[in-house]
């Protein structure tokens, strides 16, 4: 077999195949054997059909152009490897010669990983942001801490805004009540406005026991859209009562003796989360860098998976919550073709920034261990909610695993890019970023630094059972930013 290659662009080549007919007969072979077994003919049995009955009864060339379909792949297959070709799409195969006895010649044109010319690793530099905790961002933690523990009261007064009220809750539309818009006990702040349009000026000022009526839209039910008459009984006032800021304070909420203990720890906990901050700052800023120098052009077929599996993620995210892409973009503020050119350009990048990212691999021979894995399976185990043996079950159907590693294998030629770049901050001082030692593909997410709320602390010593706290809202979990990965295949197709 003889192959050559051709460039037809920096992302796409073609492949020319010459194979002799005798290469040709283990696949001719294998089909007629095949064939003996399918075809029935009197006087013969079943996988014992002569070759050149069975040329008598389908035809020679149909058996030939059988055994070429079979052959082509592993030709294929082999002509990529003997090119050292990186292929990133399905081929375009063309037979272009083939009689009975004589060579077979077919041409297969196919999208490439295009070649990454990688600037000097020092010469690379970003800004960050310095690492800046002031007293005044320490004081407003503590403060939402304190809210944390706050006991509502009971006033004997007219609502105010702030305030917690037990409210009983009825609704009308043309006179007549409306069905399910009854509520009794219902516990409300006044001033969240996350309750009914209108409540909040209606019920400030009203007394214990009093009701005020006020005009509103129905959001939600068959008569959505519709104007309603909402009534609204007050039938409890209680108000937030803070805990005095001293150490008392400070053993509640924390496992800190002290008030000035307490205030350190906070501050050190910003200035980790800044840090924290810094490092994805820096990322997300050498990333961009690395997109300006670098020329990385893409596939059209590569982009056009990408952009098909972000539309496709979206349609299952909606559908799940109940709504439908044009409300969506509505909320957005954005026509189709924008946000359509918007999630071409974000998937562009993308696959720009992982070929890049891909060539730091390769020039380092940067590779991952099994603990690495290992760690990278039971963390994500974790947070899907699975246990690790399950989850690898998972990761091992269909490319999970690979596209596991591919994910570890980037992140790490980004951490080492990092490493070699100049870091500075916005009045040119060196800073050294807290690196993990080994850094979780997970690293970038859109997790929120902004500040610290002391939910993890062990407050099990402390007694709060009688205690009606304001603000014991649990943690939000973190929402997994979907990670654009392009599809990098093998040379073995089915064509």
């Amino acid at each position: 077999m003889k192959a050559t290659k051709e460039t037809l662009s920096p992302t796409r080549v073609k492949l020319t195949v010459e194979v002799p007919f005798d290469e040709l007969k283990p696949s001719l072979d294998a089909t007629y054997r095949k064939l003996a077994r399918q075809v029935r003919v009197s006087g013969f049995r079943p996988g014992k059909v002569p070759p050149r009955i069975l040329d008598q009864r389908l035809g020679r060339g149909v058996i030939l152009d059988e055994a070429v379909q079979e052959a082509l792949p592993q030709l294929y297959s082999e002509a990529v490897q003997a090119e050292e070709v990186d292929v990133l799409s399905r081929p375009e195969v063309d037979i272009t010669e083939f009689a009975d006895g004589g060579q077979l010649v077919f041409t297969a044109e196919v999208d490439v990983r295009p070649e990454v010319a990688l600037p000097e690793f020092a010469d690379l530099s970003v800004t960050v942001d310095a690492v800046e905790v002031t007293d005044e961002q320490v004081e407003e933690q503590l403060g939402a801490l304190r809210d944390r523990f706050a006991q509502l009261q009971p006033v004997e007064r007219a609502v105010q805004t702030g305030d917690f009220v037990s409210l009983d809750l009825s609704a009308q539309a043309d006179g007549k009540p409306i069905e399910g818009a009854e509520a009794t006990g219902l516990s409300y702040e006044v001033g969240s406005g996350n309750l009914i349009e209108g409540l909040d000026e209606a019920i400030v000022g009203a007394a214990d026991g009093e009701s005020r009526t006020f005009t509103t839209e129905l959001l939600a039910g068959d008569q959505a859209g519709q104007q309603a008459e909402v009534t609204a009984t007050v039938r409890g006032v209680k108000e937030k009562e803070l805990p005095a800021l001293d150490d008392d304070f400070a053993t509640t909420a924390s496992e800190f003796d002290t008030l000035d203990d307490l205030r350190g720890d906070v501050r050190s906990r910003l200035e980790q989360s800044r840090r924290t901050e810094q490092v994805g700052q820096a990322r997300e800023k050498l990333l961009e860098s690395l997109l300006e120098r670098v020329e990385v052009p893409v596939p059209d077929s590569l982009l056009a998976g990408e952009i098909e599996a972000r539309e496709h993620r979206l349609s299952h995210e909606l559908e799940n919550i109940g709504t439908d892409r044009a409300t969506y973009l509505e909320t957005l503020g954005q026509t189709a073709e924008e946000f359509d050119a918007e999630v071409r350009e974000t998937a562009g990048k993308a696959i720009r920034s992982q070929f890049i990212l891909d060539a730091v691999i390769d020039a380092e021979s940067i590779g991952i261990d099994q603990g690495e894995l290992m760690e990278q399976v039971i963390y994500r185990a974790q947070r899907s909610g699975l246990q690790p043996d399950v989850y690898a079950q998972q990761l091992a159907q269909g490319e999970g695993l690979q596209a596991l590693m591919a994910d570890v294998l980037r992140t790490k030629a980004l951490f080492l890019l990092l490493e070699n770049a100049k870091v500075v901050d916005g009045e040119g001082n060196p800073v050294e970023l807290a690196l993990p030692a080994r850094p979780a593909p997970d690293a970038d997410e859109d997790d929120d630094h902004a500040g610290h709320d002391h939910e993890g602390h062990d407050h099990a010593d402390h007694d709060h059972a009688d205690h009606d706290h304001a603000g014991d809202d649990a943690a939000a979990e973190p929402a997994e930013a979907p990670a654009a990965t392009a599809a990098v295949d093998s040379g073995d197709r089915d064509i």
